[in-house]
């Protein structure tokens, strides 16, 4: 697999032998999250909005490094493992998007996420999985097997994060795969302008957020982080999941 870095009007991207957008960064703001479906991912600290959540961290598929290099600026209490399958990734996340070096809060895994998840012991409070090759395809990584073992290895206020893609022909049974491995307990979000969708699925505490609640939350999150998901949160209103004015999960 051929990796490639391109530059345009002040962002650089990550390609994987092709066109098609691996990861992003605006070069004059490194930390910030520039594509619309990173984001969306971090709703995440929406739906669990403690101070001191999450303390545990595992990101399946590095690309760019956005996700990684947001959670360890914005949540200094978080340990984060990153497992990556492709090493010439890692090399060029640190040499063109600015990864940190490992340290006491950031452990790189070289290797195949779905076989960490499975053999891994440690309790992880947010999953967030993005992984895909230079052909969109995810191979384990959106299967019952490993969305069950995602499952087992998150905490009492777990959540799991990945970015599916609503274009694929398989994309509701995706979905239909998360509802299974968590009795239920898993949505998706409306479909961003891209074309990926974000789905999120809970395990322990329920989760139940009257929507103006979100929409505050998310202020909060934008005077702290920088990071404005109002948009998202508006987007929730007149959705069918939150017809009633709550969120559920």
């Amino acid at each position: 697999m051929e990796i490639l870095v391109s530059e345009a009007a002040g962002v650089r991207y990550l390609h994987f032998s092709s066109d098609w957008i691996q990861g992003a960064m605006r070069v004059a703001r490194p930390y910030a999250l520039e594509l619309e479906y990173t984001r969306e991912m971090m709703a995440a600290l929406l739906l669990r909005p403690e101070p001191d959540w999450p303390r545990k961290v595992l990101l399946i598929g590095l690309g760019a490094a956005s996700l990684t290099k947001f959670l360890h600026r914005h949540r200094p209490e978080a340990k984060l493992t990153v497992v990556e399958i492709e090493p010439a990734v890692v090399a060029t996340a640190r040499q063109h998007f600015r990864l940190p070096d490992d340290d006491a809060r950031l452990r790189i895994v070289i290797g195949d996420g779905a076989d960490y998840v499975a053999d891994t012991k440690t309790y992880f409070d947010l999953i967030l999985v993005d992984g895909f090759d230079a052909e969109a395809r995810t191979g384990m990584l959106d299967t019952l097997p490993f969305y069950t073992n995602c499952r087992a290895r998150l905490s009492d206020q777990g959540l799991l994060v990945a970015n599916l893609l609503s274009k694929r022909k398989d994309f509701e049974r995706s979905v239909e795969r998360l509802e299974r491995a968590f009795d239920g307990r898993a949505l998706c979000f409306p479909s961003c302008d891209s074309g990926n969708a974000v789905a999120f699925a809970a395990t322990g505490e329920t989760i139940e957020m009257r929507l103006p609640d979100l929409r505050t939350a998310a202020r909060a999150l934008k005077k702290e982080t920088g990071l404005n998901l109002l948009p998202t949160a508006m987007r929730l209103e007149g959705w069918h999941r939150c017809e009633d004015g709550w969120l559920m999960l």
